[in-house]
C-alpha cells in the first residue's frame, strides 16, 4: 500500500442534485475510450514537466510526485459520448499543489495538458485550480490501471472526460487558449457538461442521432 495515505478527503458538491447533466445516461461501468494504444510506461524514467508561463520550470520524478501531499476525491465523471458515472473515488495530488512548485506567472490563464503518446488538451487555469481537480494515481482504492490512464491521469470533474487526460507527463502554462488534440478536431474549447459544450459552434449536436 502506498504511503503516506491521503489525509484530506474531498467530496464533490453536485451542481444540480445527484443526477447526470443533460442528455447523459448513468452507468455503473467505466468504459475504456482511447485514441490510439495504451503506452507501456517505466516509472524509473517517468517525469512530470511543469513549464511555460512559470517562474521556475520543474520536472518531477515518480518518487518526488508521490511524496507530495495527497487527497482523496469523490466526484462524478461525464464522458462526451453521453455516459456518466457518479461518485468515483480517486486519490492523488491536487493540481494546484503541483503547480506551486513552478510558481505560475500572473499572465497564465490556460493550461495545456501533455500526455505520453502526444495527446494534448487545453483547460482554463481557473478550472484546474478547483479543490477537486487532481493528478490521480489511484481509482476505487487500487493503483490506476494503464487502460484508464495509469500511472497518472488528470481528473477534472467539471469538464467532459476528454479533458481528464490519461498518461499525463506535462502541464504547460499559457496566456492564450490554444486547442489540443480533440479541440482541433471540433470538440469544444471548454467542455462543460452542464452546458452541453460538446462541440464547437461549427459542429451541430443532435442527441437523438447519437443514441
Amino acid at each position: 500500500m502506498r504511503e503516506p495515505r491521503p489525509t484530506k478527503p474531498i467530496r464533490q458538491q453536485h451542481p444540480r442534485k445527484a443526477e447526470a447533466p443533460p442528455n447523459q445516461f448513468l452507468s455503473e461501468k467505466f468504459p475504456v475510450l482511447t485514441f490510439g494504444g495504451t503506452p507501456r510506461i517505466d516509472l524509473s524514467t517517468w517525469r512530470l514537466r511543469l513549464f511555460g508561463l512559470v517562474e521556475k520550470e520543474a520536472e518531477l520524478t515518480w518518487a518526488q510526485f508521490s511524496a507530495l501531499p495527497r487527497v482523496a476525491v469523490t466526484a462524478d465523471f461525464h464522458c462526451v459520448t453521453q455516459w456518466s458515472r457518479l461518485d468515483n473515488a480517486w486519490e492523488g495530488v491536487q493540481v494546484r499543489e503541483v503547480l506551486k512548485l513552478a510558481r505560475v506567472k500572473p499572465e497564465a490563464k490556460y493550461v495545456m495538458a501533455h500526455s505520453i503518446g502526444g495527446y494534448t488538451t487545453n483547460i482554463d487555469l481557473e478550472a484546474l485550480l478547483e479543490e477537486n481537480v487532481l493528478l490521480a494515481d489511484t481509482q476505487e482504492g487500487k493503483p490506476l490501471e494503464p487502460d484508464h490512464g495509469g500511472p497518472l491521469r488528470l481528473v477534472v470533474p467539471a469538464r467532459y472526460g476528454w479533458k481528464s487526460a490519461k498518461w499525463v507527463n506535462g502541464l504547460e502554462l499559457m496566456g492564450k487558449d490554444t486547442p489540443g488534440f480533440w479541440e482541433l478536431r471540433g470538440y469544444h474549447m471548454k467542455g462543460d457538461p452542464w452546458e452541453e459544450q460538446r462541440f464547437s459552434q461549427r459542429f451541430s449536436w443532435d442527441p437523438d442521432e447519437a443514441l
